[in-house]
């Protein structure tokens, strides 16, 4: 039998002055300890014995010695050198190894679950408080919407207009340039797959359902959580960094009347604009790529869109984008409240802000295109 098949061997024994005497033997790896249970299991019983450091170890039989059985080893000596060990050399410098690393103690192992344990604890009750603080600012817009419907003098029209301006018309140029490249990059990437099937035709179908129904508002609300919903959050921190809030409780003001519900509702009726014009954008780069490289003419895919298209995809669309601006704008409020009056926080909320709104926005498309799922599709 080779070295490397010889089994572990552990023999215990007393010796005429009484000391326990262990000697090992045979090739301590890791394969060949996990097939002899019996010696782990031998092992583990003298690990729990606190003397074992006084007894006289024998190791000098041991053929091959691997560090897996030499951190077992030196854990039965109490990561110390036993008073009676006689070894070979490379034995000996093997746990020498061992006694210069820092190995953790069970409390220490427990320790870190208990940390591992609450740290997630944690983020699930963080969690939670976040989600029931927004449900209560929902409840404190429906509120103030019953509000303003009973007394419309006093709706803040200039605070909707602004945030319709800076939100919705400064946000044209880059949704149309982001939804131009997509209809080209979108075109371009079907036709070479339709001609292989002789095909051609289908790219209105293919271009006209993933842009109406789902390219263009996700594009659209990406595009205004990342610059809109940024900006929004960093208006309201500035404002609690210049102690302006405080000001604006003082004075008896409402905080959620001149400042959350204008950004939501400015938002939420800004986004089907900017995602007709993200559509319209994507399907002028579309129409041109399909021209260049599949020769269906301007007039032949404008035509045949109405009919591949049903209706009810460009009604989904834009409820869609209703749905993603009143995301947007809860989230970049709820972070911006949560700005304390220093630099530092201000950078991280507003980091938060745009990270949530994106996550956010993608999980409510992915659960529109679930609901709506056998709605608007062309028989």
């Amino acid at each position: 039998m080779t070295d490397s098949l010889t089994p572990p061997v552990l023999c215990k024994s007393i010796q005429e002055d009484g000391r326990i005497s262990i000697k090992l033997s045979g090739c301590w790896t890791l394969a060949n300890l996990l097939a002899t249970p019996q010696v782990l299991e031998q092992i583990k019983q003298l690990n729990k014995n606190n003397q074992a450091l006084q007894w006289h170890w024998d190791i000098t039989e041991i053929t091959l010695l691997d560090n897996f059985a030499g951190l077992l080893i030196w854990k039965v000596f109490g990561q110390q050198q036993p008073i009676f060990f006689t070894g070979k050399p490379e034995h000996q410098k093997l746990l020498e190894r061992w006694q210069q690393q820092l190995l953790p103690n069970e409390e220490q192992q427990v320790s870190f679950l208990n940390h591992l344990t609450c740290a997630i604890k944690k983020q699930i009750a963080q969690f939670k408080s976040e989600v029931m603080t927004l449900f209560i600012l929902l409840g404190q817009l429906v509120l103030d919407t019953g509000y303003l419907i009973t007394r419309p003098q006093s709706i803040p029209w200039a605070d909707i207009s602004n945030t319709i301006y800076e939100a919705g018309v400064k946000a044209l140029g880059i949704t149309a340039l982001v939804g131009f490249l997509i209809g080209i990059v979108l075109s371009y990437l079907s036709a070479l797959q339709l001609k292989m099937f002789g095909a051609e035709i289908y790219i209105i179908n293919i271009l006209g359902m993933s842009i109406i129904r789902e390219l263009g508002p996700l594009l659209a609300a990406i595009l205004v959580a990342g610059r809109s919903g940024s900006a929004m959050t960093a208006q309201i921190g500035i404002m609690c960094v210049t102690e302006e809030l405080d000001a604006l409780s003082a004075m008896g003001i409402s905080l959620s009347l001149r400042l959350i519900l204008p950004k939501v509702l400015a938002l939420t009726l800004v986004m089907p604009l900017l995602n007709i014009w993200t559509d319209a954008a994507a399907l002028i780069g579309g129409i041109l790529s399909a021209q260049s490289i599949l020769d269906i003419s301007y007039l032949q895919f404008i035509n045949k869109l109405p009919d591949a298209i049903p209706l009810a995809n460009v009604l989904i669309g834009l409820g869609k984008s209703a749905a993603f601006g009143l995301l947007i704008a809860l989230l970049a409020c709820h972070f911006g409240f949560k700005i304390e009056p220093n630099t530092e926080s201000l950078g991280n909320e507003t980091t938060n802000s745009v990270v949530a709104a994106i996550t956010v926005v993608i999980m409510a498309d992915a659960l529109f295109a679930i609901l709506f799922m056998n709605i608007g599709m062309p028989t």
